[in-house]
């Protein structure tokens, strides 16, 4: 229950340790649990996510009720081990991603004892002090007790984009978005008492399909149509032909059902967990496996340079008045005009964060005798803040930002067109730059930026940010991956080219945002190609230029760590971010990487690859056998006076092959095969399906005239041999399959792989040899088949290995 703002008394020291812990105890830990699946939520949705299964398990009742037990026993069997193993990896997954999304589990700064400490928000209490500045979400609901030009976005309550300025004594809401100011409040409301706890509890949030969500829902919809036709044209045929209805009934089941690649979802499952375990081991956490696949197709990143191209490691150089003497006055005005909160250790953009710890290791402390009236934080589109801070000798207003802009300020006693010149040439040998300005104010309530204007320039500080030694090496890596990285930078276009050319991007094509201002949405979708560099840009141009890219046809990647960064976080197809970052640009991104290198995104864009080739691999292979063997099942039930196999028969072939496909997820991958992104292609599919299925059905009609003609087969002993051969066709041709190479045999396999593949051809070539075998209808067949088998086998490959070559060679030609 949330606590009335009136029983809450406010500590200015805020709660100590021992008072946190017993609230903890009394109220709860500041988490909303989300609703998770139950076992047997999972266990219904396997039979409603394909209705074939319910209806075979159906058909399968009624036919034990019928008398057909024993065969009855091994279909439900057989339906619900496949049920068991989705049910199980979908666990499996979800315990997967809790574990990585505990590493990037946010944080927040609350008073305790009297001192600034920074607590998992999850710990937060009621009564805790919490501070808030500039890219925070509000942990729990609060009632602010200070606040400073304080202005949060709740569109994750109310839908409403504009922001809302917070006054003592206002409300703040859980999940809810600092995007200017400071507060301070303390906490009224924690999980599932907060408002947005609320509207959690109630709500099922629709998220955005991705775009390889929708080319499984295109492949199950190709899938539908098939085996609506098959099982309708072979339930005909054999009720026509005048055998049992219920028999008929569950043979064409059973084909339906051996068409359906039933394991899909669980390798999928398998491919996306295994992959965001990969990933994790090598610093990148997917907060949702689906983001795997969009990570792996993603062909242009768009990235700023701080921390990425560069150390991110901003250091104080010098800084100088305007007759070009070191002053320590200027440093000083930097830090009182600066944003950055201090505990034990500073917190806030970059460049604010270096002016203090420049401070600190320098012992430099500010007077405290100098009281702060009023702050404006730093303005994106201005790129520049102020503040009025009253001293003995009066109230002063002082501006901090980029050169230009602090210029365009300042009176006509600087000489704009030599510091201009003095900017440009250190900008050029790779220095950042901040100026900074004064004036004497009146002293009053509230100020504006109008009140910025005829400032006296007092001087400028420099930094440096260096290249990073990896970074080069990272972006021909990304180059190789066929990946375009394009940088976008608030910064100069001098600074961004001189970095750009330290790690190896093209100089030569640079778009201004004063130019990107002037476009329209057709025009600028025309530069955005060509263009490498972004330099002067603001938010509002970064998300412009991100949705251009899109418009084009681009799989975007946007990686960002501030709270300008967030727009271009949302709509980028991979929202890439740091564990350092806000935390809005966190909870804005699907990608986190724990550590800020372009180095650990190419891996991540490498494991995204091979879970997506891996996917497809089974698709391929699943539906190009299934439909083969099913197509041969079905062609020889309409000329044999007995079934070929029986359906109990075929579900265990189905389900022996796709365990045996289990192994796929953690399968080599060709390297031609990771340099491009790859994306659905529903056609070539459906292509390969009706390619290679026949082709197999080929194998399988000499295989019934050598069982039927040769060995004078009928009954079991033809169904014996059948499933023998079709178990060993349909696994071993994986080996062809999986790669592209030629021979198959210069691709190696994962051990995973060989291992399940090798296992289930030596189970079922055992299983007519065991009792389990003969109570399903097989015998032993004779010795001389196996040499037989040894043929068709071999045979069976190499004419895959050939015909694989002319259909890729036709595909590529199309």
């Amino acid at each position: 229950m949330i606590q009335t703002t009136e029983s809450i008394e406010v500590h200015s020291i805020g709660l100590s340790e021992h008072e946190a812990l017993k609230r903890q105890l009394r109220y709860g830990l500041n988490s909303i649990h989300k609703r998770r699946l139950n076992s047997f939520t999972i266990f219904i949705r396997q039979f409603t996510s394909n209705p074939l299964i319910l209806i075979l398990v159906t058909a399968t009742f009624i036919s034990f009720l019928l008398g057909q037990r024993t065969s009855s026993y091994y279909i439900f069997g057989t339906i619900f081990l496949s049920i068991g193993l989705g049910l199980w990896n979908e666990y499996s997954a979800e315990k997967t991603v809790d574990n990585l999304l505990k590493k990037i589990s946010p944080t927040t700064l609350v008073i305790r004892d009297n001192e600034k400490i920074q607590i998992p928000a999850s710990h937060v209490t009621i009564g805790d002090l919490v501070l808030l500045s500039q890219g925070s979400i509000i942990p729990a609901d609060m009632r602010f007790v200070e606040t400073n030009n304080l202005e949060v976005n709740e569109s994750t309550l109310t839908g409403e984009s504009k922001t809302v300025f917070k006054k003592p004594d206002s409300q703040g809401f859980m999940g809810t978005q600092v995007e200017s100011g400071f507060g301070k409040g303390v906490v009224v409301g924690i999980g599932r008492d907060t408002e947005f706890g609320k509207i959690a509890e109630s709500v099922i949030f629709v998220k955005p399909i991705t775009e390889f969500q929708r080319g499984l829902m295109q492949f199950g919809n190709l899938i539908i149509w098939v085996v609506v036709l098959i099982t309708l044209a072979i339930f005909g045929v054999n009720a026509l032909l005048g055998r049992p209805l219920i028999d008929s009934l569950l043979f064409s089941l059973a084909i339906a059902v051996g068409l359906t690649p039933e394991l899909l979802p669980v390798i999928v499952t398998i491919s996306l967990s295994h992959g965001a375990g990969k990933l994790a081991k090598r610093h990148v956490i997917a907060k949702q496996l689906i983001a795997i696949e969009n990570l792996g197709n993603m062909d242009v990143l768009c990235t700023d340079k701080t921390g990425t191209l560069t150390e991110g490691k901003i250091e104080v150089v010098d800084f100088i008045n305007p007759k070009g003497e070191k002053s320590e006055m200027v440093l000083h005005y930097s830090l009182l005009c600066n944003s950055a909160l201090i505990h034990h250790k500073a917190v806030g953009n970059a460049i604010d964060v270096a002016l203090w710890e420049h401070a600190l290791e320098k012992k430099i402390v500010l007077n405290k005798k100098i009281i702060k009236l009023d702050e404006e934080p730093f303005d994106y589109n201005r790129k520049a803040m102020f503040c009025v801070v009253e001293e003995e000798e009066g109230v002063k207003l002082i501006v901090k930002g980029a050169p230009d802009t602090i210029l365009s300020y300042c009176n006509t006693s600087v000489d704009k067109k030599a510091l201009h010149a003095q900017f440009t040439d250190l900008n050029s040998r790779g220095f950042r730059l901040i100026a900074l300005a004064t004036k004497k104010v009146k002293k009053r309530k509230h100020y504006s930026w109008d009140d910025v204007d005829d400032v006296v320039f007092e001087g400028f500080i420099t930094f440096r940010d260096i290249p990073k030694k990896t970074a080069k090496e990272a972006l021909a890596q990304l180059a190789r991956l066929n990946v375009l990285t394009k940088l976008i930078t608030g910064d100069n276009e001098i600074v961004a080219s001189h970095v750009c050319r330290e790690v190896g991007i093209d100089t030569d094509h640079i778009l201004l945002g004063s130019v990107v201002e002037k476009l329209s949405d057709e025009e600028l979708s025309r530069r955005v190609n060509e263009t490498t560099i972004f330099a002067r840009i603001n938010p509002h141009q970064k998300l412009r230029i991100i949705l251009a890219l899109k418009k084009n046809g681009h799989v975007v990647g946007y990686m960002g760590d501030g709270i300008n960064d967030i727009p271009s976080l949302h709509s980028a197809d991979v929202g890439i971010s740091v564990n350092s970052a806000v935390d809005v640009a966190k909870d804005a991104a699907t990608i986190v990487l724990l550590r800020k290198s372009l180095q650990v995104l190419t891996e991540g864009i490498i494991e995204g690859r091979k879970t997506f080739n891996n996917t497809v691999k089974y698709i391929l292979m699943a539906t190009s056998s299934n439909f083969g063997n099913m197509f041969s099942a079905a062609g020889a039930s309409f000329f044999l006076s007995f079934l070929p196999m029986t359906p109990a028969q075929i579900l265990l072939t189905n389900g022996l092959y796709d365990l045996s496909q289990t192994g796929i997820p953690a399968d080599n991958v060709d390297a031609e095969a990771l340099l491009k992104p790859k994306h659905w292609n529903i056609n070539f599919i459906k292509r390969y399906m009706m390619f290679f299925g026949p082709l197999s059905s080929v194998f399988d009609f000499a295989t019934f005239g050598i069982l039927y003609f040769g060995f004078r087969a009928r009954g079991a002993l033809f169904q014996t041999g059948w499933f023998i051969e079709s178990m060993a066709t349909q696994i071993l041709v994986v080996f062809v399959i999986r790669t592209f190479r030629t021979p198959f045999t210069s691709s190696r396999p994962s051990p995973q792989l060989l291992i399940t593949c090798l296992v289930l051809v030596g189970c079922a070539v055992g299983m007519p040899f065991t009792s389990l075998g003969a109570s399903l209808g097989f015998v032993r067949p004779p010795a001389a088949y196996f040499i037989v088998l040894i043929l068709l086998v071999v045979a069976y490959l190499f004419l895959v290995e050939m015909v694989k070559n002319m259909f890729l060679k036709k595909v590529s030609e199309d």
